[in-house]
């Protein structure tokens, strides 16, 4: 989507309702934080926006190296913003690594923000570059400002005494300051979180405020190259109240405490460090007031039987992971399965097989969660879809995994969990509670009693007088819970199970339309964070009056009873996924529709511009 066209200079100014701004460069320049603190600035001036940090896959890439570059990019802008954006208006560069692997998304005419003293021949022969591109003309479809950013740094923290390399790691923060004058941004919030960070050091607080100031003081003053100008984005129409900047990550750990008040179960969350996922148990772990015990296990397996372990003793049992730790989980998923005990699993999916591309987001963990256990082993899955909504995704997984006594899987992805936007806080007074009640009259009382309507299983604590109790994983006898080889029971517990994860779809909402009417030419159908980007080109060509409409499936195990029902009134439907087509089998197969993939595994997000064209050819298509 390109935001140039909006573009009006006026008065050396230039006017725009959107802007697309990527920070890049090594690992170790501070680009997240650079890209955060600008968020932060940003979300007080009054945009709405959306992110996406980059991460490097390499733990510590070489200095320079393009596998290590790492990169924020922040769209904000006055109107309705659900994705990080596609083509960048302005982009900061530390490094020629940093430059030649993001130059590619710069729009023609954009800005390039350089630090023009790492072009050194050394770093310019490792990114791949023959000749200085600052100075060949191959820089000359765009606006560039090339500024020796060391030096500057350098030369702004001098009092403070610091050595050479704590004075050069002080850059990002002087060219956040520029940036700021650019976009006539306040610093306040800035230097607030950098006095609280380096409390005890605050030599190095004074530094990185005084580069910040500098690099503000510069843009006010530096005689800067023609078409350099102040940018002006107006504030965001938004509803009033109470708003934070929250990640995906965030807001599912703000979720599960919700989820364990409205329930009045306590939690236990016991998980295994894994990139992407590690970040929530960090965020937990930090909020034990709210009766939140956190447990770091020494791998997978045993982090998913300890939280059946809480789920037995009556709490409510959490665990998280990515797709190689889920794979591991899964004979304690299915044990929980068998016992019939909530468990609620968090899969933040990344990209590849194995290690993969462990910092990318990916959707290619669908299949598993539906379908990724031992024998007839059924699971309710359910699916975020932005930052945000994590929020109630979780809630829901704890209501469902509560109320029928079974594990729940709750989708995640790497792109989710890192992404930030403006969450406006609900009034959790408005949420209907679904108090648990364990078993306490032992009258009858067997571990094999069930809820006529839900199938579930009752739920009693152990050491509960008068209702002492064993399961296991063995098949159970369907009446009283006692151990049984019975071909016969088998088959009716079987049975059983799946009936009761079947009969949860009259206890979710019917699916309803995202955007657009019922019936058409065309719906595009999505699960997880790529609805942001279905939103928006959905959005756009409705705009250019195309028939085309946008569902996005929260619930995908099992699926809204409507669901068939409503897709069949379209001509055609487009799924785009993060994967090689694994949603778009399920439709097909369950709905015996012609769903038409997009698939894409790059380990980025979907651009706004790719299901637009992809729209575009599918309702061609329709009108031959």
């Amino acid at each position: 989507m390109s935001t140039v066209e909006k573009f009006v200079n006026q008065d050396g100014v230039i006017h725009a309702k959107s802007v697309v701004v990527r920070f890049a460069g090594d690992s170790g320049d501070g680009m997240q934080l650079t890209g955060n603190n600008f968020t932060e600035a940003t979300a007080i001036y009054g945009n709405d926006l959306a992110t996406f940090p980059d991460f490097p896959a390499e733990i510590r890439a070489p200095a320079g190296a393009t596998f290590g570059v790492s990169a924020f990019q922040i769209y904000f802008g006055a109107e309705d913003v659900t994705t990080a954006g596609d083509d960048v208006d302005v982009l900061v560069v530390m490094n020629p690594a940093a430059l030649i692997t993001n130059l590619k998304d710069l729009l023609s005419g954009g800005l390039i923000l350089v630090d023009a003293g790492a072009f050194t021949d050394k770093n310019m022969n490792r990114a791949g570059y023959k000749t200085n591109p600052l100075e060949d003309g191959s820089l000359d479809a765009y606006r560039v400002m090339a500024i020796d950013i060391t030096k500057q740094a350098v030369e702004a923290v001098k009092d403070f005494g610091l050595s050479h390399r704590f004075a050069v790691r002080c850059k990002n923060m002087w060219t956040l300051g520029l940036v700021m004058w650019l976009f006539d941004r306040n610093r306040d919030a800035t230097i607030d979180g950098l006095e609280k960070k380096f409390a005890a050091r605050p030599e190095i607080a004074k530094a990185n405020i005084a580069a910040l100031n500098a690099g503000h003081a510069y843009g006010e003053t530096a005689e800067l190259p023609s078409g350099v100008e102040i940018y002006m984005v107006p504030r965001a129409d938004v509803e009033p109240g109470l708003y934070r900047n929250t990640t995906g990550t965030e807001a599912l750990a703000y979720g599960l405490l919700a989820g364990s008040q409205l329930s009045g179960l306590p939690l236990t969350f016991a998980s295994y460090p894994i990139t992407p996922a590690s970040s929530l148990l960090h965020t937990l772990s930090a909020l034990k007031e709210f009766e939140v015990i956190t447990f770091q296990a020494e791998d997978e397996i045993a982090a998913a039987c300890a939280a059946i372990g809480a789920s037995f003793a009556g709490s409510l049992g959490v665990t998280s992971s990515s797709g190689p730790g889920i794979s591991l989980k899964g004979e304690a998923i299915s044990l929980a399965c068998a016992t019939e005990l909530p468990l609620l699993v968090i899969n933040t999916q990344r990209a590849g097989p194995s290690t993969g591309l462990p910092t990318k987001p990916e959707q290619s963990d669908l299949n598993q969660a539906l379908f990724g256990r031992h024998a007839d082993t059924m699971v309710p899955v359910i699916a975020a879809s932005t930052s945000v909504d994590c929020f109630e995704v979780a809630i829901e997984a704890i209501r469902l995994a509560t109320r029928f006594m079974t594990p729940v899987i709750l989708l995640s992805d790497a792109y989710l969990a890192n992404a930030s936007e403006p969450w406006h806080l609900p009034d959790i007074n408005t949420y209907e509670p679904f108090p648990v009640t364990h078993a306490t009259d032992p009258d009858g009382f067997t571990p094999a009693n069930r809820d006529a309507s839900t199938l579930a299983r009752v739920w009693a604590k152990p050491g509960t007088p008068g209702l002492e109790h064993r399961i296991g994983g063995i098949e159970k006898d369907f009446a009283s819970g006692d151990i049984s080889y019975d071909s016969d029971n088998h088959q009716k517990m079987t049975t059983l199970r799946k009936a009761k994860i079947d009969g949860i779809a009259q206890f979710i909402p019917e699916q309803s339309i995202t955007l657009g009417a019922p019936g058409g030419k065309l719906a595009v159908v999505g699960w997880g964070s790529t609805h942001g980007a279905i939103h928006q080109a959905v959005k756009h060509c409705r705009q250019q009056d195309m028939d085309v409409s946008h569902i996005h499936v929260r619930h995908l195990m099992p699926l809204p009873t409507n669901l068939g029902d409503l897709l069949k009134t379209y001509d055609r439907i487009l799924v785009p996924e993060m994967n090689t087509g694994q949603f778009v089998a399920v439709l097909r197969s369950k709905y015996l529709i012609d769903a038409q993939p997009l698939n894409k595994v790059s380990g980025q997000p979907f651009k706004i511009r790719e299901i637009e064209a992809a729209i575009k050819v599918q309702l061609e298509g329709v009108s031959r």
